[in-house]
């Protein structure tokens, strides 16, 4: 399945799992996708293959930064009307203490949403969502939609 199919599949079938198979590194790691209402939360499943510390065992930090990243982008292809992947512009990360070998859940927000770059706010969770083990920023260039067709908003996007 190309990217633009998956793409236009997730959006015409409110179905955001069809992205995940658009980016293979999702795929690697298990990113899964659960719909809640509008809202997407990411879960990155407990797997030994993403464990970088197995003394503890601790997630890799690469696999928790790859999951948020992964996950700040499926939010954006959600959510905008693009028709190419999106390009990291900068991704900035705050690791708060140590993801456990347990299953990780992510929540991407699209703070703002300009012609050319999306800002995207991530936080990272076990357990407690009031208890991140990490929070991130990432901005993504995007190809401007054409005159006419930009995308209604959803309700939680600022724009």
């Amino acid at each position: 399945m190309t990217t633009l199919s998956a793409l236009v599949e997730a959006q015409e079938y409110g179905s955001p799992d069809r992205l995940i198979s658009a980016i293979p590194y999702a795929e690697l790691i298990g990113v899964e996708c659960i719909k809640l209402g509008h809202e997407l939360i990411f879960k990155l499943p407990k797997n030994a293959d993403n464990i970088g510390n197995p003394s503890l065992p601790a997630l890799h930090g690469g696999v928790i930064g790859g999951f948020m990243e992964v996950a700040a982008m499926l939010e954006v292809l959600y959510e905008t009307k693009v028709t190419v992947l999106p390009k990291v512009v900068d991704f900035s990360i705050d690791y708060i203490r140590a993801g456990r070998d347990q299953d990780t859940f992510a929540r991407a927000e699209v703070v703002r949403r300009g012609r050319n770059v999306v800002n995207v706010s991530i936080s990272a969770w076990q357990g407690a969502e009031d208890t991140p083990i990490a929070n991130a920023r990432a901005h993504f260039l995007i190809k401007p939609t054409p005159l006419g067709t930009e995308r209604e908003p959803l309700s939680r996007s600022v724009l």
